[in-house]
């Protein structure tokens, strides 16, 4: 069992903090909305996405792939391309379903975004493996 542990423990890492990075987003778009429940849902989604990213990032560099970046420059290049790569996903994830929706007719909206989400979860941890936290020091 630890073994199995040991070889999954990067994706054990990712898929908990995912789950409260979905948490964060939540929170902060419900909060937003009963604090100020005038503003634009589409602005409360953006702040939502963008707390739950940054906390995504942070919790990513330090607990899931342990960054070696050292310099500001490097920093600087990892927080830029994590948040194209989340914005990337983000677009993927819309035509995806619009596709689905729209292209294909997938009358099934839940199963067609759970899909999504699966495709977009697989594609947030290979970019952020291989390009966004790679090891400098190899």
């Amino acid at each position: 069992m630890k073994n199995l542990f040991e070889k999954y423990k990067q994706v054990i890492a990712y898929l908990f903090w995912g789950i409260l990075t979905t948490i964060i987003d939540i929170i902060v778009a419900l909060l937003f909305h009963n604090l100020f429940p005038n503003v634009d849902i589409i602005w409360n989604t953006i702040i939502a996405w963008i707390a739950s990213v940054l906390f995504a990032y942070i919790t990513n560099r330090k607990w899931v792939f342990k960054s070696t970046a050292t310099t500001v420059k490097d920093h600087i290049s990892e927080i830029i391309s994590f948040f194209l790569g989340r914005l990337s996903s983000l677009v993927l994830e819309e035509i995806i379903l619009i596709i689905g929706v729209s292209i294909i007719n997938v009358n099934d909206f839940d199963l067609l975004k759970i899909f999504s989400q699966a495709v977009v979860i697989i594609f947030n941890f290979f970019w952020s493996k291989f390009i966004v936290f790679r090891n400098r020091n190899k």
